[in-house]
């Protein structure tokens, strides 16, 4: 199995499922452990999903729609046993409106990419990363990103640039460089953790949603609060354990 037979398979895996104990899925995952690219990938469409399935969630039930589509339901089986060619004809709408779902959402999942795009940055935050460069230096710290092609010409808000500023990272969206800045806001770290604040800094352009702007965007994503804005043509995500006014006092 290849990588583009992989991406094919895994199009079709559930996280959290039994998904995983199919021979074709668990070869598919298997490979994505050894192949950076393919992993890249997969983390990139589970976000998706989640992102989605999210949406759906957001969707609000019209009062009464169970008793309606149950009610026409019983008209139409009516119907339906009596006319054959009603029957087909059905069927066929189904299948178009199957269709057409389909190619609204994956075409939604193109154009908002933010939601999906926060989830990636945040599992990044949260899951573990190593830094490439430590230092209290934001100077060296520019100059690093600057040197691997990432955002360095950032502009970061007042308050946060009085923050202890640890280190970077480099990571990567749609194959672009994110710059990733790590902080800390003073509260006492856990074992192991070397940052508690972070901000990712991305081309503009890579990210849309119409809601994005200068004025930071709070959501929660995942433990983290985040906010979101856009300054000239950069896309900024700062995130933090806590509610908004944890993250409001950095802006």
């Amino acid at each position: 199995m290849n990588v583009n037979e992989a991406k094919t398979v895994l199009l079709l895996y559930r996280p959290g499922t039994g998904d995983a104990e199919d021979p074709q899925i668990a070869e598919a995952l298997a490979l994505a452990q050894h192949d950076p690219e393919l992993a890249a990938w997969l983390e990139a469409h589970g976000a998706r999903q989640l992102a989605l399935g999210e949406k759906f969630r957001q969707i609000a039930v019209p009062a009464g729609l169970k008793e309606q589509i149950v009610s026409e339901q019983a008209a139409c089986e009516r119907r339906i046993s009596r006319r054959p060619t009603v029957r087909l004809a059905l069927a066929v709408i189904i299948l178009l409106f199957g269709m057409l779902a389909v190619f609204w959402f994956s075409r939604r999942a193109r154009i908002d990419t933010l939601a999906i795009y926060q989830n990636q940055m945040v599992g990044i935050a949260l899951r573990g990363y190593g830094m490439d460069l430590v230092t209290n230096n934001p100077a060296q710290i520019r100059a690093h990103l600057a040197q691997h092609g990432a955002p360095s010409d950032y502009v970061l808000p007042a308050a946060l640039q009085k923050a202890v500023v640890v280190g970077c990272a480099l990571e990567s969206w749609q194959n672009e460089k994110v710059s990733m800045i790590c902080f800390r806001t003073g509260k006492k770290l856990a074992p192991g953790e070397s940052s508690d604040l972070w901000l990712f800094v991305v081309d503009r352009t890579l990210v849309n949603d119409p809601s994005t702007g200068n004025s930071p965007h709070f959501s929660k994503v995942n433990r983290l609060i985040t906010a979101t804005w856009t300054q000239g043509d950069k896309l900024y995500l700062l995130g933090t354990e806590g509610d908004e006014q944890s993250i409001r006092k950095f802006l």
